[in-house]
């Protein structure tokens, strides 16, 4: 039998101190990043529950219309009765180039939106570079809070993430037209003696995938309107509050309340 050699970690006194000199280092790094974060909240006050509430607005009204809209008279409603007497009608023609037509013309709205939205956040991007020319410009506008270059930049990231939740809305929506076209394609020809419930099937899954698509634009849209809500943080963060309220109020009676919506439930069609 061998002798059994020892074998050395290669940890010295001196090795075990430099580690636990790091480590107490990255606790005290820690912990001052938290004291500073705390000390920003107790400084910034207002301007966090004005975030907080601008947040409730947003995600509130986009869970109420999802909710909203599968039994309550809305624009969402309405639309989805439209869409299934569409299809309905569609699948009983023989020719459907003029309904190819249709859903190509949605797709080029969603595209201008899409394309639009990417030039957005480039210029936004740019604008975080320029936050000491902005920052003398907000000075000379009447009841505007005096924001430092932090303070801007967190309220320029706020429009960056509406609009890239926009972006990303309006190309899942571009994704799911295009994904209607094949399934109007796809659809079996009334010539072939097609048992009714396969056709109902057909028109319930591609009327339900239009309103998906519809669903993820309109919210692509409604992130716009509430990018307008959240310029009024760069004036002060009451006219922030005051427009997220504003945004609501307008797309809730634009959506449940307004004369459009009158009409269409004036000739909904059947179930």
């Amino acid at each position: 039998m061998g002798a059994v050699l020892p074998i050395s970690i290669g940890i010295t006194p001196g090795s075990a101190h430099n580690v636990r000199i790091r480590g107490n280092s990255k606790k005290t790094e820690t912990g001052r990043m938290f004291d500073t974060i705390l000390h920003i909240i107790r400084m910034n006050q207002l301007d966090c529950i004005a975030l907080v509430f601008f947040v409730l607005c947003f995600r509130g009204y986009l869970y109420y219309t999802s909710l909203r809209s599968v039994d309550t008279p809305c624009l969402a409603f309405a639309m989805h009765r439209f869409r299934k007497q569409w299809i309905r009608m569609a699948l009983l023609r023989e020719n459907r180039i003029a309904d190819t037509n249709i859903v190509a013309n949605l797709e080029r709205n969603v595209s201008f939106f899409a394309s639009s939205t990417l030039l957005v956040l480039a210029g936004l991007v740019t604008l975080l570079s320029s936050a000491d020319a902005m920052l003398g410009m907000l000075q000379d506008i009447p009841f505007a809070d005096q924001s430092n270059k932090a303070e801007w930049e967190l309220k320029v990231l706020l429009l960056v993430t509406l609009f890239v939740y926009g972006f990303f809305k309006f190309t899942w929506a571009l994704r799911q037209y295009g994904l209607i076209s094949v399934m109007i394609g796809g659809a079996p020809e009334t010539f072939l003696n097609t048992p009714k419930h396969e056709m109902s099937r057909h028109v319930e899954s591609i009327s339900l995938m239009s309103s998906k698509a519809s669903g993820n634009f309109n919210n692509g849209l409604r992130s716009y309107y509430f990018a307008m809500a959240a310029l009024g943080w760069f004036i002060n963060a009451w006219l922030f509050m005051f427009l997220s309220v504003m945004i609501v109020l307008i797309l809730y009676r634009r959506e449940f309340k307004s004369d459009t919506l009158a009409i269409m439930m004036d000739d909904l069609p059947e179930q």
